[in-house]
């Protein structure tokens, strides 16, 4: 499916409680299918991805762990995102995000990460990355993206926290399913 219809997809669905569960347990799901552990790496979320997932009873069996790295301190230091990645590009931006990933990957020894960074509002954006502007990665062993989530910079802030969290957690969903295909194919 091209990236924008599955962007889309996502984002029109997701601003109630009953969609972030069933997210949740779609990733929960997918994960316990394919024998995956996974980790979350949080800025702008700071832990509600953690959170929806740890809500599926038997998630433990699954969720190795959350980092929530809301400053660039903690970014570098925790999930070892390179000084000048942050320099260059900002915590907000897809290097960023990906290293986020990888980072809570190895931190966690899990299988599978996703990681969110962006400027949830009311304050904080700018004419480059106005409020609303998020990005959101994955990271396994056969797939590793980014996607930039462009939210209405009107919504609230709970709204941008909830649409990110839950995107994140159909991307976790979709890396599972893709693992698994990739175990099938070279058994």
């Amino acid at each position: 499916m091209p990236r924008v219809a599955y962007l889309k997809m996502k984002i029109d669905c997701i601003y109630d409680d009953n969609t972030a569960e069933k997210a949740a347990r779609a990733a929960v799901t997918a994960l316990k299918a394919a024998g995956l552990i996974a980790a979350t790496a949080e800025s702008c979320t700071g832990g509600l991805i953690s959170k929806l997932i740890t809500d599926v009873p038997g998630a433990s069996v699954v969720f190795a762990g959350g980092i929530v790295s809301y400053s660039n301190e903690m970014k570098e230091r925790i999930l070892g995102v390179p000084t000048d990645i942050l320099i260059r590009h900002d915590a907000v931006s897809e290097p960023t995000a990906l290293e986020m990933a990888r980072g809570a990957r190895r931190a966690c020894g899990a299988d599978v990460a996703v990681s969110a960074t962006g400027i949830a509002g009311p304050g904080g954006g700018t004419s480059d990355k106005p409020v609303g502007t998020v990005w959101v990665a994955v990271s396994c062993d056969v797939w590793e993206e980014a996607f930039i989530l462009n939210l209405p910079p009107h919504e609230s802030r709970t709204t941008i926290r909830r649409t990110t969290a839950v995107f994140a957690l159909y991307l976790l969903a979709e890396a599972a399913s893709r693992m698994q295909q990739s175990k099938s194919l070279n058994q």
